[in-house]
């Protein structure tokens, strides 16, 4: 049974490169963390840019058809389809009514709201 030469030059050449690598991996980990403390730190940013997208919802009942189309997973039909069903008491009635599909609703529920004029 041989024990393999750790003081080798091939060996040495292997261990240097895996202690490279084991600094490199380090410093890449401790950099994504700082990038999180820091996205901790600015959460009240993100709270204002939030409030700002909340007053910018969609609103299902006024909005026009080039705005329904920005809206993820509604293309042309469905925005028109939107607009003929006029008008929503809530934004669930997309999907009661059967004017767009569960899984398109999902992509952009967030994004609209129905409010009565």
């Amino acid at each position: 049974m041989s024990f393999p030469n750790f003081f080798s030059k091939s060996s040495r050449k292997l261990h240097r490169e895996g202690l490279v690598a084991l600094v490199v991996y380090t410093i890449l980990f401790c950099a994504a963390c700082g990038g999180t403390a820091g996205d901790q730190r600015n959460s009240k940013r993100s709270l204002t840019s939030s409030d700002k997208a909340s007053a910018e919802l969609v609103d299902l009942n006024s909005a026009s058809r080039t705005a329904l189309i920005s809206l993820p997973g509604i293309g042309e039909a469905y925005a028109q389809k939107i607009i003929d069903g006029r008008p929503y008491r809530e934004k669930t009635d997309l999907v009661r009514r059967g004017i767009v599909p569960d899984k398109a609703y999902a992509l952009f529920a967030d994004k609209v709201v129905a409010r009565q004029n």
